[in-house]
């Protein structure tokens, strides 16, 4: 990376340094944790292995950091984000350079990642302007007179742990970092392995935006060490997660009474309807299918279509699938390596039991290395891993249905309800049948995907718990307070009423 002058402190020789109190610094542990090249395995940075004693550390400086922060003018605050999001625009390029190594990410892609956090940044800072409070009076309940007024406004929760993922590493710390400060609080970022060098960055833009030290913390560390004790430290107020649903009940069981946001995973189903285009639809599917190999919370990971037109829509999934580009990230394909040896044989897992239990390939089941080629698989029936298990990989299963009602059925049976797909050329089903559908978010006419940033973005069972969205997580990160006046009788003037 080109580093500008106030990255230069980052990391050196490979070796990258955790943020505390403005400023990067070594563990005295001496430990360090590798961060793998996904293509060939090779170490690209080590990131600091810290211990509790220094965790403790950040969290005190946090809450010592707290106060002044809150009490910021909201306006400061969001020149801050505003700022902040400037500078990653001019680093967008070197940023997604060091992305696109770090978890195999299609170089033009990684670039669309740091912009649109920038954007992100700045929408936060807008929206934090307009959030209001509320006045309500006493007298709407009958035994009550008009003596009391409440006056409600939000309040930060106080240190905000913001927990991301690897497949949007800096994109997804950043929605929870932007309404974490733009709210008043503190903010404690643990990065997740794969991406923590990318996600480094954050404690230099914030700084050079202006932010106060010990605000914004980035902790790297082992989960033995510090995995359960962050997340159940009295030192945290508020725990911002995205990752895997299992990683999320451990969090859940672990943390003390604090508000929880989590995104999780997803088995995005899409419903085609006999009176889908299928041109469209089968463009929508394997874009949303396999970009970035298919690890997307919200990618689509099953095809729910009628007898009638499976076979045409199959044909066409199949052609567009087939000319899928894949190849190294550099390249901008859309197929490129799994994050990790692990995963890939877990996808291929799936594959392999689908097919010895009658589903037919079309395309795919191909390995080179940490690479799969796009898979779809057809005729595949209930009792197949593929057709409920999450795979975060370049597989799609066909299912053929032969009601509206047993799609449904297949679609809400699933441990998850992130989001699903209507394709129809009737509004009416589609409404109708969405409102059936039990999960966060049904997209009509098009694939399963997150955004606009300022949209909703929810799940219900083991797909995650409350909502995000630029307006919505600002909210999620405070908490109303109400101050109530008790008014007396002094200066009340009694005024006779006309009967008529």
């Amino acid at each position: 990376m080109a580093k500008s002058s106030s990255f230069t402190d980052v990391s050196s020789g490979g070796e990258y340094f955790y943020f505390a109190d403005g400023g990067y610094t070594a563990s005295g542990s001496g430990k360090l944790i590798d961060v793998l090249n996904p293509v060939d395995g090779s170490v690209l940075g080590r990131t600091q292995a810290i211990i509790r004693r220094e965790l403790d550390a950040v969290i005190e400086s946090a809450w010592r950091q707290f106060p002044c922060w809150r009490d910021t003018p909201l306006r400061e605050r969001a020149e801050l984000l505003h700022r902040a999001a400037r500078i990653m625009e001019r680093e967008a390029d070197a940023l997604a350079d060091i992305l696109c190594d770090e978890i195999a990410k299609p170089l033009k892609s990684a670039r669309e990642e740091i912009v649109r956090t920038a954007e992100i940044f700045d929408f936060t800072a807008e929206d934090a302007l307009r959030l209001e409070g509320e006045t309500k009076f006493s007298d709407v309940f009958a035994q009550q007179k008009r003596d009391k007024i409440s006056l409600s406004y939000r309040v930060p929760l106080g240190v905000v742990l913001a927990i991301g993922p690897f497949n949007y590493p800096f994109n997804l710390t950043g929605t929870k970092i932007a309404p974490a400060l733009a709210g008043g609080n503190a903010c404690i970022v643990k990065p997740p392995s794969a991406g923590a060098m990318t996600c480094l960055y954050f404690g230099a833009i914030l700084r050079e935006a202006g932010l106060p030290p010990g605000v914004l913390s980035i902790v790297t560390g082992k989960g033995e060490e510090i995995g359960d004790y962050i997340v159940s430290h009295p030192g945290i107020s508020m725990i911002a997660f995205t990752g895997s649903s299992s990683t999320a009940r451990r969090i859940a069981s672990k943390a003390s009474m604090v508000p929880l946001l989590f995104e999780l995973g997803g088995k995005d189903a899409a419903l085609v309807l006999p009176d889908a285009d299928l041109e469209l639809t089968a463009s929508q599917i394997v874009s949303g299918a396999f970009s970035y190999s298919g690890q997307r919370c919200t990618a689509v990971k099953r095809v729910l279509v009628f007898e009638d037109n499976a076979h045409a829509l199959v044909e066409r999934i199949t052609a567009l699938a087939s000319k899928l580009a894949v190849g190294p990230p550099r390249g901008n394909p859309v197929i490129s390596a799994l994050i990790s040896p692990a995963q890939c044989g877990y996808v291929q897992g799936l594959i392999d039991d689908a097919l010895e239990k009658g589903a037919t390939l079309l395309c795919g089941n191909r390995r080179e290395g940490n690479v799969l080629h796009p898979t779809v698989l057809d005729h595949v029936t209930t009792d197949m891993r593929v057709a409920w298990e999450e795979p975060f990989g370049p597989v799609l299963p066909v299912m053929r249905v032969k009601s509206l009602a047993e799609a449904i059925d297949i679609s809400n049976r699933s441990e998850y309800g992130l989001q699903g797909s209507i394709f129809t050329g009737d509004i009416n089903s589609a409404i109708n049948i969405a409102m059936q559908l039990d999960v966060g978010t049904v997209q009509i006419n098009s694939k399963t995907q997150r955004g606009p940033d300022h949209f909703p973005f929810m799940g219900t069972k083991s797909s995650g718990l409350g909502t995000q969205g630029t307006r919505y997580s600002i909210e999620a990160m405070t908490r109303m307070k109400s101050i109530v006046l008790n008014l007396s009788e002094k200066g009340k003037v009694e005024l006779a009423c006309s009967a008529g």
